[in-house]
């Protein structure tokens, strides 16, 4: 199992300050929110991609339809150069009650928004190849467009899609299937690990991702709630540094927090 630690919305600064601590402390990502009104993650992240050397980093959540899929295509293969092939792209459909987008004039019906996430995923696929890539979709046309840069990562940047469970509809399946990892298992883990098995098709790794929180000040109790997930097929954990109620300055408590390292199940104590 691998550990990231998620930061809310935090200034540029600080957020390249707190990446630099998690990659000292031997987190194996770092994630900052994607949404509007906000800090831009991407100029967050390229900052963060030229400020540490190991860690992965991505966008928590990046809602593809709300994006033109050719600009994130590029945003994206350019952080993956600039980081050297360390960058994950989690996606979804964005928050349909956010009535801040219904301000702005775009789409709110979760129906079309799940058709121009798949689509959109489908042209950034393509358009990462580096070649004059054409496409028709219903919300999307492209004829012979083509980005120059290219990610470093093959044979794409890994995907990881936001799922529902239980009772996920097919359209998500769908999705799941198609690329690289779901966010949000909890302990169907292994059940949803057997499905993958049974009826993915395509080849390369795939990731089973949970979110959580854990006590910093106790590795064993942390290891110990964290345990389960990785018996259950977990292969990320991504902890949730913006729900514990800080008694003190909410910046020092996220970076208390991840000084004190990821909880890690195969730790040994004294």
């Amino acid at each position: 199992m691998q550990f990231a630690a998620v930061v809310p919305f935090i200034d540029p600064r600080t957020a390249i300050a707190l990446a630099q601590e998690a990659e000292e402390s031997r987190w194996d990502g770092f994630f900052v929110w994607d949404a509007i009104s906000q800090f831009d993650p991407w100029v967050t992240l390229g900052a963060i991609a030229a400020r540490t050397e190991r860690i992965r980093m991505g966008p928590i959540v990046t809602p593809v339809s709300r994006r033109r899929p050719w600009k994130l295509a590029c945003e994206t293969a350019t952080l993956d150069q600039l980081s050297g092939g360390r960058v994950i792209l989690t996606v979804g459909l964005g928050a349909a009650e956010d009535d801040r987008w219904s301000r702005l004039g775009e789409e709110t019906d979760r129906l079309t928004r799940a058709k121009r996430l798949d689509e959109g995923l489908a042209v950034l696929d393509g358009l990462w190849k580096g070649e004059p890539f054409s496409f028709s979709g219903q919300h999307y046309h492209l004829q012979e467009a083509r980005i120059k840069v290219r990610p470093v990562q093959a044979p794409h940047i890994p995907i990881w899609v936001s799922g529902r469970w239980p009772d996920p509809p097919k359209t998500m399946l769908r999705r799941m299937l198609r690329w690289d990892g779901v966010i949000g298992v909890g302990r169907r883990a292994g059940e949803i690990r057997a499905y993958v098995e049974a009826h993915r098709t395509e080849t390369g790794p795939f990731d089973l991702i949970e979110a959580g929180e854990t006590p910093g000040d106790d590795r064993e109790r942390a290891a110990s709630q964290v345990r389960p997930f990785a018996e259950a097929g977990v292969t990320w954990w991504l902890e949730d540094l913006w729900r514990t109620p800080w008694e003190t300055d909410k910046v020092e408590g996220m970076r208390t927090r991840i000084r004190q390292g990821p909880p890690r199940v195969d730790a040994h104590f004294t």
